[in-house]
């Protein structure tokens, strides 16, 4: 008997919040790795740096049903001096890509926790490729330049697009897969 081959499963229902845990720590560090170094090249081994020990890590969990699964998304957030915050590293595996909602999810989280940790200026330098989705969410660019050998844009979000969220810990529950079966 031959089988018609299915696709893998994927979670459709993300917790997006601080990781708090270290296992989200740990899976966030090697997403990023995944990303950054192995698929990108923009680093070679790891892409830790000094922002790192100051940084909030906050992850896309898929969830299954109650329990928690995996880290499928990353972001970092830190502030750089009294009110700017920047947000790096953001990462999404690359089978969840598709899915929809959660690069956005993520910056939404990020932007919004620092705003309520009295964020004035949120800013971000991001691969031009990506501009578009930073630009739909009420980003705008300050300056184009070059890092890592790659264009990248100093971007700036609009803070009153983000209302403050208070319990980053919890974070946001995405469900992104429905809507992303209903675009295609």
């Amino acid at each position: 008997m031959i089988f018609e081959p299915f696709r893998p499963f994927l979670a459709s229902d993300f917790q997006v919040k601080f990781a708090t845990q270290t296992w989200e720590r740990r899976c966030a560090g090697a997403l990023r790795r995944r990303v950054f170094c192995e698929e990108q090249g923009l680093f070679g081994g790891d892409d830790r740096d000094g922002i790192d020990e100051v940084a909030i890590p906050i992850v896309a969990v898929s969830m299954l049903g109650l329990l928690a699964d995996d880290v499928v998304g990353t972001v970092r957030v830190h502030e750089a001096e009294p009110g700017v915050w920047w947000g790096s590293r953001l990462a999404v595996a690359e089978e969840y890509r598709k899915v929809g909602a959660l690069g956005a999810a993520l910056i939404r989280l990020a932007v919004s926790s620092a705003h309520a940790r009295g964020c004035t200026r949120f800013l971000a330098h991001v691969q031009a490729q990506n501009g578009l989705l930073f630009r739909r969410l009420h980003w705008h660019i300050v300056e184009e330049k070059e890092l890592h050998g790659r264009p990248h844009y100093l971007m700036q979000a609009d803070l009153a697009h983000y209302p403050p969220i208070h319990d980053a810990e919890t974070g946001l529950r995405a469900f992104p897969r429905s809507a992303a079966r209903k675009a295609a």
